[in-house]
């Protein structure tokens, strides 16, 4: 009896603390790009404008009143750029970069996972032995193959995303195809002779869009993190666009000098950014699949 009360108040306990830690994380998302779409009006400064950067200021600490009269409030990098500003206009990239990959990932993925489960025989085996070649490589190392071939760049780092995500629902969405094409539905659809592409796009694709939508969310966390490794290798954008990566990377030189404000406010804005878009991820989960929510 004791058993079963302490499971119970634990399972309780445990599902008030999620919501408690959902609820916050979906402050701190709405907080992180808010502050990114209005980086330009609450930054202090341009960090992509020479002009507004002051080199004599470089590895200021935190707290130090810069050169053009505004206070760096997280201190600056090597270049003299204010860190607040370069995390607000990092943010902006990372966002940018990891939704607008996993969009296109997913588009990509659902069409050739519905593909291959709709025609099957050579179809299926072609995208298939592509997805299972491609899964069989971590992904960062298929982004890293990806980026290297196509050259540094914003666009070329959301190619490269793509490239190493849309297997991942190709793969989830050809087994729900699979379980959707034996239905009754489907069945009608074959005896009113109707054109493919409308089968498809209009009858068998909105029924296998629920998963993707679990793992799109799971997919831009998954994005941030690999866009922030190929920025802080040097690979992902330009030198010359302030990516949390990249600023971390820059600071990790300055760590032995005691220049940590460098590297540490970039790399908790960048982890909180990943848990963040996590935890509201696992949340749309968890509503839009039932049967994970048992604790």
């Amino acid at each position: 009896m004791k058993t079963h009360i302490f499971q119970a108040l634990n399972r309780r306990f445990n599902t008030r603390a999620l919501g408690q830690g959902v609820t916050m994380s979906k402050i701190l998302l709405v907080t992180f790009i808010l502050a990114a779409v209005a980086a330009p009006l609450i930054a202090s400064q341009n960090p992509y404008d020479p002009l507004q950067i002051y080199g004599w200021d470089a590895s200021s600490p935190p707290g130090t009143v810069g050169s053009g009269g505004y206070t760096y409030w997280m201190g600056t990098d090597g270049l003299g750029r204010d860190l607040v500003s370069t995390i607000l206009y990092g943010l902006r990239i990372s966002l940018l970069v990891s939704i607008s990959s996993s969009a296109i990932a997913a588009f990509i993925g659902l069409t050739a996972g519905v593909s291959a489960a709709y025609f099957g025989r050579w179809v299926d085996v072609a995208i298939m032995r592509l997805v299972d070649l491609q899964l069989s490589l971590p992904t960062i190392l298929v982004a890293l193959i990806a980026i290297v071939t196509l050259g540094p760049g914003v666009d070329r780092i959301i190619l490269a995303l793509v490239i190493a995500q849309w297997a991942t629902y190709a793969r989830l969405v050809r087994s729900v195809a699979l379980t959707e094409t034996n239905k009754p539905y489907m069945d009608a659809t074959r005896l009113m002779r109707l054109p493919t592409l409308r089968v498809i796009f209009r009858h068998l694709l909105p029924n296998c869009i629920a998963p993707a939508v679990t793992l799109v969310p799971m997919e831009i966390g998954h994005a941030v993190a690999l866009e922030a490794t190929l920025s802080f290798l040097g690979l992902g954008v330009p030198i010359d666009r302030p990516s949390l990566g990249s600023t971390v990377a820059n600071g990790f030189q300055y760590l032995l000098t005691g220049q940590y404000w460098i590297s540490l406010f970039p790399g908790v804005a960048l982890f909180g950014l990943i848990a963040s878009i996590n935890f509201v991820g696992e949340d749309v989960r968890r509503r839009l699949d039932p049967g994970s929510n048992a604790i």
